[in-house]
């Protein structure tokens, strides 16, 4: 495995959450990782390819390709969604054309899940988090049916100490965000977060953790608008605390 490898830091992250990316950037470099940041990197395009919007979204696929093939490394990535663009979307976004796909195929088969990565590529579970308190955790979509991914996070949640952890009911429905389909159905994605509030509280965990910004934020501001007092916090956030 190679010693260094490359951020990608999602733009919810980058514009909203700054301090998720430090604590992601904290937890690698804590497991002995060389961190890069390509500082040309910009959306994956996710949002205008899961809206149908094809032409918009290749040349910033284009983009982030041509970026990234610069770099050496596993791309690591803080998120279930972008993860799952990048590795799944991209082949999609570039079948048939012979220049971009064999690029974009390349790129896919560098990506990682940041859990995925510290658990499968790295072999950690245990980064010496402690968190006292209750917690249960939120398996966002992506993460989970796209990637697959849902051992990895909860390893790494079992590892941290003084936490209790507590399972949440129907953990693998969504939470009604998937990004552009809250703004295409209002309605519907209200009554699905309404559903995951609902069994938020049922679980009595004061600390929901998430794995994706998108879920968190929904979530979130959810929990809020209701006075609620439970709150979502991206898993790096909880790993990095000591």
């Amino acid at each position: 495995m190679n010693n260094t490898v490359q951020l990608f830091i999602t733009c919810i992250l980058d514009i909203l959450y700054p301090e998720i990316g430090e604590a992601v950037l904290q937890i690698l470099q804590r497991a002995g990782v060389r961190v890069e940041f390509p500082l040309d990197q910009t959306c994956c395009g996710q949002p205008a390819f899961n809206a149908g919007l094809r032409d918009q979204a290749h040349p910033i696929a284009r983009h982030t390709i041509t970026v990234f093939e610069k770099t050496q490394g596993p791309i690591v990535i803080p998120s279930g969604s972008c993860t799952a663009m990048l590795r799944h979307g991209y082949p999609e976004l570039f079948a048939g054309d012979t220049t971009w796909l064999p690029r974009a195929q390349a790129l896919a088969e560098r990506c990682y899940e940041f859990t995925e990565f510290l658990v499968d590529c790295l072999g950690i579970t245990d980064l010496g988090a402690r968190f006292p308190g209750e917690l249960t955790y939120h398996a966002s979509c992506h993460l989970l049916r796209d990637l697959g991914v849902d051992r990895q996070p909860r390893a790494l949640l079992a590892a941290v100490r003084e936490a209790e952890f507590i399972e949440l009911n129907e953990v693998d429905e969504c939470c009604g965000f998937g990004g552009v389909f809250s703004v295409e159905h209002p309605l519907l994605s209200s009554a699905m977060l309404d559903r995951k509030i609902s069994n938020i509280e049922h679980s009595q965990a004061l600390t929901v953790v998430a794995c994706d910004a998108g879920c968190m934020t929904n979530i979130n501001g959810g929990l809020h608008r209701q006075g609620k007092p439970q709150r979502v916090r991206h898993i790096a956030e909880i790993l990095a605390s000591t």
